[in-house]
């Protein structure tokens, strides 16, 4: 996990000064003050400063065991195997990216598309939800 903070704080840093220097020249071109760029590459360096600090903590409260990412010498095989449960063989997540594109294209064309998304993502949440529940792999 400290491999993640430092990583974390080099990133912000580099936001951080990239902003800076951002709005600097910006200000030397003449220019008036773009807050689109500015205003995102400084709470990019926040946002990265806000991980690190919280993954930090999380390091300490659980002792500052190192994991085994932290070793140069680690291995991937070295990880904790069991990440979570995946299904291999579901349609549904990739129903529900259609669907929630979908909604996305309604922002930003015409908000009546997302009355037409909305029954999409419900039921492809619904299926990937229940899928356990019925066919061959109920249980």
């Amino acid at each position: 996990m400290k491999s993640n903070v430092v990583i974390l704080l080099v990133l912000g840093g580099y936001f951080l000064l990239s902003g800076a220097a951002y709005i600097i020249w910006n200000a030397l071109a003449g220019n008036e003050f773009e807050a689109t760029g500015s205003l995102g590459l400084l709470l990019s360096a926040i946002l990265a400063g806000f991980i690190a600090f919280f993954l930090n903590m999380v390091n300490r409260s659980q002792g500052g065991i190192l994991l085994p990412e932290d070793h140069p010498t680690a291995d991937i095989d070295d990880a904790d195997p069991d990440l979570g449960h995946f299904s291999p063989w579901s349609w549904w997540p990739l129903v529900l990216g259609f669907a929630v594109a979908l909604v996305f294209l309604g922002l930003a064309v015409g908000f009546w598309i997302i009355f037409l998304a909305i029954p999409f993502v419900l039921v492809a949440i619904t299926g990937w939800t229940y899928e356990y529940y019925r066919g061959n792999f109920a249980r």
